[in-house]
């Protein structure tokens, strides 16, 4: 017992330390998976985080190489012990989980695992995940569990952590979308004042251009000038505003090398294989394009960040005369009956209308286990 203390309070410092130094909460929820596995001397850690459709958003191991881990096959259901935890919200702690009444197996490639401890991660009454161990290195007593109630207190603490991490992550994201809807409400103000002072003043000065182009028509000739003048200002307001709102690299690429290069990124980036191919496509008037590359990057992130794919492929091609966009995965999937739920979730409702905006359609076909297909068409190209 004197070695335990010490490195719980390691291991739980080094938690804390991943917290301070990420914003990414995956990067956070390795850290204490693998604190906790090496901690408790367990042969198996894990720690999933479930999403709204039966499946996990995230799910993180540690013990498992990554030839296994594929090998294994899509990430899991919410079923069996796993379910239980999640809608218990209990401790469990169990000699032999292949005993447990509530296992319904693994795939064949899993590891075999007997002694088991799973705690729920709680954000108040909400049950946003589980953390679990597996097959403690230690002797085992006749017929009983290797994980202890010191074990158990300990995971606990660590599950804590857990929580505290992903409610930052979310509180950081959240605060990301607010800033760039406090940035887009700046630019609307601005735009307002700045445009609607000119356009005010090109109304009267043409007003007056009106009055005097009978008896004075020199006068009128000089506030004509002065409503080019002010016009050409309104434009130049209107385009610094629409530069600011449009990605510049549309402008200095193109949508294919922007895609191409913005793809590269992720693939770096993330576990998954993340490809692109790009044939036939001329250029596009700019809000086509900009729909397109919007399109694109909420289809990455959602089969990035809550479908646990292997692979993510996304094709720019021709379909007629028109572009088609496709962003394929072999993630978990969700059931499109369910959409209504799922829309605002995986962002469904902002693609469709992006792609409605500029006379385009968006097809999802997706179902659980059999990944998802995210189709954009727009016209031209």
């Amino acid at each position: 017992m004197s070695q335990g203390p010490r490195s719980g309070l390691a291991a739980v410092s080094s938690a804390l330390l991943a917290m301070s130094r990420h914003l990414e909460v995956r990067d956070v929820l390795k850290t204490i998976v693998a604190s906790a596995r090496e901690l408790l001397g367990a042969q198996y850690a894990a720690l999933g985080v479930p999403d709204d459709h039966g499946g996990f958003a995230q799910f993180v191991v540690d013990g498992v190489s990554d030839e296994q881990w594929k090998a294994i096959g899509p990430l899991p259901r919410q079923h069996g012990i796993l379910a239980a935890m999640l809608r218990e919200a209990r401790p469990e702690r169990l000699a032999d989980v292949r005993k447990d009444p509530r296992f319904e197996g693994w795939p064949a490639a899993h590891p075999d695992m007997s002694d088991f401890l799973g705690l729920p991660i709680r954000d108040g009454d909400e049950v946003i995940g589980a953390l679990f161990l597996a097959n403690k290195n230690c002797p085992k007593p006749d017929g009983g569990c290797g994980f202890t109630q010191d074990d158990e207190e300990l995971l606990s603490i660590l599950a804590q952590h857990a929580a505290i991490a992903l409610t930052n992550a979310r509180l950081y994201e959240r605060s990301r979308e607010l800033t760039i809807a406090e940035e887009r409400s700046r630019l609307a103000h601005e735009l307002h004042d700045a445009v609607s002072q000119k356009l005010f003043s090109l109304r009267l000065t043409a007003q007056a251009a009106a009055a005097l182009v009978d008896r004075d028509p020199a006068r009128a000739k000089g506030e004509l000038h002065q409503v080019a003048a002010l016009a050409a200002d309104a434009a130049d307001e209107l385009r610094a505003a629409v530069v600011e709102l449009r990605p510049a690299a549309l402008d200095e690429d193109g949508l294919v090398a922007t895609l191409r290069t913005h793809i590269q990124v992720l693939d770096r980036a993330h576990s998954a294989r993340v490809t692109f191919a790009g044939h036939g496509v001329r250029a596009l008037p700019a809000a086509q394009e900009e729909a397109l590359l919007r399109v694109a990057q909420e289809a990455l992130h959602n089969a990035l960040r809550h479908s646990g794919a292997e692979h993510v492929a996304v094709t720019l091609g021709k379909r007629g005369p028109d572009t088609v966009l496709r962003v394929t995965d072999d993630g978990g999937g969700f059931d499109p009956t369910t959409v209504r739920r799922a829309g605002r979730h995986l962002g469904l409702v902002s693609m469709r209308d992006r792609a409605s905006g500029v006379g385009g359609t968006l097809t999802v076909v997706s179902a659980p286990g059999e990944g998802t297909t995210i189709e954009m068409e727009a016209p031209g190209g």
